[in-house]
Formats: C-alpha cells, sequence, structure tokens
C-alpha cells in the first residue's frame, strides 16, 4: 500500500471510531505501531485535527469531515448481502432505516457496480421475529440510548416468572436468540435475559448513568476473566 493510501485510510479509521489505538490501526493496516505513530504526527502536522498520543489512542476532533467517498462494486455487494443478512433478525424500525440507507447509498453507485450489488445471489429467508419481539426489541434499543431503566415481566426458561429493574447496557444477537445485557437491580449482578421471554416492558423515567462495576465495560471483563 502506497503511504498516502495508508494517510487516507488512518484518517478514515480515525473518524469511525471513538479511540483508536495504534495497535488496532497497525493490525488493520499490517504495519508496525511505529509506522503508525510516524503516520498520525505527519497527519497533524499537515493540519488534520487528530487529537491523541501514543500509547494512549487517536480521535478525531468534532467538525473534520471529508468529501463524499465512491463504494467499489466489492462494497457495495458487501452492504447488500449485511443488509439482507440482518433484516430478518432486526425490529421493524431498524430494518426500515437499513433499507433506506441502503437505498441512497445505491443511487450513488455507478450503474454497473449498482447493478452487480442488486443482482447479488445472497438472501436471508427464514422466519422474521414476532411483533411482540420486534416491538421489544425496539424499546430496548431506545432505553440503551436513552439511559432509561426499565421494567420487566420476564418469563425464565423453568417458566418462572419474575419482575425485574433492570439498566440495559446492550442489545446482542447470539445466533436465533437476541438478548439484552443488562445490570439487575434485583440481583444486584449483571444478567442477560432473552428477549423473546420478556412478557412486558415498560420504560421508567428514571435515567441512570455509569457507575464502576455496573457498565458493560465491567461485565465484558468479568465474561472474559
Amino acid at each position: 500500500m502506497r503511504r498516502a493510501d495508508r494517510l487516507f485510510q488512518i484518517v478514515q479509521l480515525i473518524r469511525g471510531r471513538r479511540l483508536s489505538t495504534a495497535d488496532f490501526l497497525a493490525t488493520r493496516l499490517e504495519v508496525s505501531p511505529r509506522t503508525i505513530y510516524r503516520d498520525v504526527a505527519a497527519l497533524q502536522q499537515q493540519g488534520v485535527p487528530i487529537d491523541g498520543e501514543a500509547g494512549v489512542g487517536y480521535r478525531m476532533r468534532a467538525g473534520f469531515d471529508l468529501p463524499p467517498l465512491m463504494f467499489t462494486r466489492e462494497e457495495g455487494q458487501a452492504l447488500v448481502a449485511a443488509v439482507r443478512l440482518s433484516k430478518p433478525q432486526m425490529d421493524a424500525t431498524l430494518a426500515l432505516d437499513a433499507d433506506n440507507a441502503l437505498s441512497k447509498i445505491m443511487a450513488v453507485l455507478p450503474p454497473s457496480a449498482r447493478a452487480a450489488a442488486e443482482g447479488l445471489a445472497i438472501f436471508a429467508p427464514g422466519a422474521r421475529m414476532t411483533a411482540r419481539m420486534s416491538e421489544n426489541l425496539a424499546r430496548l434499543r431506545e432505553a440503551t440510548e436513552s439511559r432509561n431503566k426499565l421494567r420487566l415481566d420476564y418469563l425464565d426458561l423453568s417458566e418462572l416468572r419474575s419482575e425485574r429493574t433492570i439498566r440495559p447496557l446492550a442489545c446482542m444477537f447470539w445466533g436465533p436468540v437476541w438478548t439484552v445485557a443488562a445490570w439487575c437491580e434485583l440481583r444486584e449482578d449483571f444478567r442477560s435475559f432473552r428477549v423473546d421471554r420478556i412478557q412486558t416492558l415498560t420504560l421508567m423515567e428514571e435515567r441512570f448513568r455509569d457507575e464502576p462495576g455496573k457498565t458493560l465495560a465491567d461485565m465484558n471483563r468479568r465474561d472474559m476473566a
């Protein structure tokens, strides 16, 4: 890869993430971290507003933008495949947004790339989620973003019913099953709840903030221990 192309890719990777470490960038671009340090320093000297430093990570300062990029034939096909494979497992709102976003991308593709993407022979037939699951998943996503607590009427796999107040941390798809990763105030511990086992879901006005030991990062660290 030419250095100019690598510098462009570094900008794209940094602007697409909250924080990018040199190790992450080096792995993606198949170079050494030292090369990344030099390249980022060069970009900063050229006026690209990259904040951060070696050993910590980099982020793009707010307000920086580049002209729209043209997708390649293969990238267009990858986007079509991603939407087709994931739509059956999305809630209705997210599926519609995915369709709308894909339509905007297809509209700016060159004719040959658009034809190749639309003709991609990859599909995902099969059962879609029920209306209740779709509605619950949409509300779980919204509560995760707004940081609202939720009250659940939950039926576990042993058919035992319980009421839980949770802090929703993330929605996770495990093949055929969606779960919500959460901090459960009843158990005072992390729990995962299957979306298809949620009987009723109530959005509470109370919001939550990250607290040490109760965040998604804490949950992930515990699971990896």
